[in-house]
């Protein structure tokens, strides 16, 4: 209801774009997930930031504002968004990095997939395969979303910090549209994923209730990259860059980042 309430243009407080870009020569580009918003990787981008990156983090077209801009957005939007800001920060710094969570990670592959100037890759719980029903339903979203209309798509599971999943500012309703947009980017990046050739770390968990540990295991064998490394964290569900656990995740995409720097990039110590 009160999503209802908020302009099509006007954005939620707190589902801002983060843009933490005063650090170093290391840009690092971090993607949101499928009706989320910034604000499940604002611990992430500060504390890339403190340790002398530069980190920018796009709301994504049709998030963080109500549901009729996100019924209206579609795939294309959202990678063509991703593409933006990938373009943008290879403008201003060196080298580049990118961060992708959830459907963010697979916006991430296909953006990585058509740069050579991504020096690193890290994917966190991405969204690189639906689950059998999800599948059924995006293919026949023509056919029941007419009379559907929104679906509770909420996971206490997600999140299982009780503090920080009342936090979320995630749309936790979905329609048959919008599924089936969800389903194009999935299929996109696991499509572009051979052609990844930056080195790739996958960081999977396993309580995740959204995305199955063994689409981690076979998008590590799939992406293109010789250099590459698959995580498996422990106590967190989906949204692990928020929930328990994170502090490994977080230390795990620092230290690929930085054995990744590229040519010529700086970061500061702390």
């Amino acid at each position: 209801m009160a999503r209802q309430r908020v302009a099509e243009s006007e954005i939620i407080k707190g589902a801002e774009t983060i843009d933490l870009q005063e650090g170093g020569s290391h840009g690092v580009l971090l993607l949101h997930g499928f009706g989320d918003t910034p604000q499940t990787l604002s611990l992430l981008a500060r504390r890339l930031a403190r340790s002398g990156f530069g980190v920018k983090a796009p709301l994504l077209p049709g998030h963080g504002r109500n549901t009729d801009a996100f019924r209206q957005s579609r795939a294309d939007d959202w990678i063509a968004a991703a593409r933006e800001s990938l373009r943008e920060m290879v403008g201003r710094y060196p080298t580049v990095s990118v961060v992708g969570l959830s459907m963010g990670g697979a916006l991430a592959v296909i953006v990585a997939a058509e740069s050579t100037s991504v020096t690193s890759l890290a994917l966190v719980a991405p969204y690189l395969g639906m689950p059998p029903k999800l599948r059924f339903a995006s293919a026949l979203h023509w056919l029941w979303g007419a009379f559907a209309g929104e679906v509770n798509s909420r996971s206490p599971r997600s999140i299982h910090d009780p503090i920080e999943r009342e936090k979320n500012l995630a749309y936790g309703t979905v329609t048959a549209g919008a599924l089936f947009e969800l389903s194009r980017v999935v299929r996109k990046g696991r499509k572009a994923l051979p052609r990844v050739k930056a080195p790739t770390l996958i960081i999977m968990s396993t309580g995740d209730p959204r995305v199955a540990l063994t689409v981690g295991e076979r998008a590590i064998k799939e992406v293109g990259a010789s250099d590459k490394k698959l995580v498996v964290t422990e106590g967190g569900g989906h949204i692990i860059t928020v929930d328990y656990g994170r502090e490994r995740v977080f230390t795990e995409i620092e230290a690929w980042l930085r054995s990744h720097p590229g040519r010529g990039a700086t970061a500061a110590e702390n």
